[in-house]
């Protein structure tokens, strides 16, 4: 299948050129995806989807333009590529467009080391429902658990294949299984809902959906009878469920994207300590069989692992071709694009470094505080760090989990926050985003 997506970039490339184009890149993706939902015991929703798509950029001067067609004809594509020329020509002059340079594109490791495609027999539809169902069982079996919202699984399979009239083109394949459950807890207004799930990609990984429902269940149930928390100011842990949305905001703030607008909080930190010595943040697309692994990015840059925080210290941005040209450095390897639009930058695995005590230790030492498993909304000044934002969770007295909790907001200033994070030991090595729950010793609680 590779060697026909390879065809199809070329194929639209030569039809570029012949529309007029000075430089364009193409990007096949031949997917196949099923997903299975039940509730109550029965099937309640199945989708399936397959087929190819090719996206086409075109670039004449300073200008470009996307297009995309999963008509794969000469004459359809002749015709695509006619129409994103006439719109790259009427476009505006962006003077940081344009392809990498012959002697930067390249791969940065070999495919076989990434391992993304699972080699084993595609699930069928009735392997899928029967994972469903079997979590959907053991939620509904946890003492409490008054019913199911939904649970289902799905399976997926993609190739990809990038080409561009610099000389590069590659191509590398991916597979995904994936099992989950929404349980509900009590009944009237007193119901509380979690969830729990997994995905991987290779299907033998893959935690049992068994154990999937039943964690499910028990959080829901965890959840009952919650009570507003005291407002004042207390230690608060993020747990290890959503504790990479902190380090996703310093991710954010280090994309370059956000740095040429200069709508980032850590615009002027480079070079400067935004995390408590000793921690780190490191970007790693090269792991094993991991989402945000990849050998080279959509512009053809071989990926490369990196330290975006080292020792505590801010290192570098995030960077693509065009947000590099515009800051006057070179690109990280970090463009992203979809088939309809240019690259942009964004980060690939992640893992931040972790802590020496667990996340036990961290809630014994708290007193009397908050542990938070899930948040509601978001206030988050970009260009401050000021952050708010509702949340449930466990409140902890005399460091030992009291009572859940919620309809409460924490704030704090992202800047501060950062500086003063403690990272438990906790975190799941399998996930694009390695992040142990984080203990932050001071912020304000607004509840009662």
């Amino acid at each position: 299948m590779t060697d026909r997506l390879e065809n199809l970039t070329a194929r639209f490339l030569q039809a570029a050129k012949a529309a007029g184009a000075e430089a364009a890149d193409a990007m096949a993706r031949d997917g196949v995806s099923t997903s299975i939902g039940v509730r109550a015991g029965k099937l309640e929703e199945v989708e399936r989807s397959e087929g190819v798509e090719i996206g086409l950029r075109v670039i004449i001067g300073q200008r470009q333009a996307c297009v995309s067609t999963s008509d794969l004809r000469d004459e359809a594509m002749a015709e695509m590529a006619k129409r994103a020329v006439d719109m790259a020509r009427v476009a505006p002059e962006d003077p940081y467009v344009g392809l990498a340079l012959s002697d930067q594109i390249g791969m940065g490791v070999d495919l076989a080391q990434l391992d993304m495609a699972d080699d084993q027999p595609a699930p069928t539809a009735e392997d899928l429902q029967a994972d469903a169902l079997a979590a959907e069982a053991a939620a509904m079996a946890v003492d409490g658990v008054s019913q199911v919202q939904g649970a289902g699984a799905s399976y997926g399979a993609t190739q990809i294949y990038l080409a561009a009239t610099n000389g590069f083109g590659g191509g590398y394949a991916r597979s995904h299984r994936q099992t989950y459950c929404t349980a509900i807890a009590g009944s009237g207004t007193g119901m509380e809902r979690d969830s729990d799930g997994d995905m991987r990609l290779h299907q033998s990984d893959l935690r049992s959906p068994e154990e999937i429902g039943r964690t499910a269940g028990e959080r829901a149930v965890a959840r009952l009878n919650p009570v507003q928390p005291k407002t004042g100011r207390y230690p608060v842990l993020f747990d290890e469920r959503i504790s990479s949305g902190l380090i996703g905001h310093l991710l954010g703030a280090v994309n370059g994207a956000a740095i040429a607008r200069g709508a980032s909080f850590l615009r002027d930190k480079l070079g400067q300590q935004v995390l408590p010595e000793g921690l780190s943040v490191i970007e790693d697309p090269h792991r094993a069989r991991v989402t945000g692994s990849r050998p080279f990015d959509a512009e053809g840059l071989p990926t490369r692992r990196r330290a975006i925080v080292e020792d505590g210290v801010l290192t570098g941005w995030t960077l693509d071709l065009a947000t590099a040209r515009k800051l006057g450095m070179a690109s990280t390897g970090n463009a992203a694009r979809g088939l309809t639009a240019p690259p942009s930058p964004t980060n690939w695995n992640i893992s931040l470094t972790e802590g020496a005590q667990s996340r036990e230790d961290l809630i014994a030492q708290m007193g009397t505080g908050l542990i938070v498993t899930s948040l509601i909304g978001s206030t988050i000044n970009p260009n401050t760090g000021d952050y708010s934002r509702g949340f449930s969770g466990l409140w902890v007295e005399n460091g030992q989990v009291s009572h859940p909790v919620s309809e409460g907001t924490i704030a704090g200033n992202l800047i501060e926050m950062l500086a003063r994070i403690i990272p438990a030991n906790d975190a799941r090595k399998h996930l694009s985003h390695v992040v142990p729950s984080i203990l932050i010793e001071d912020m304000s609680i607004a509840g009662q």
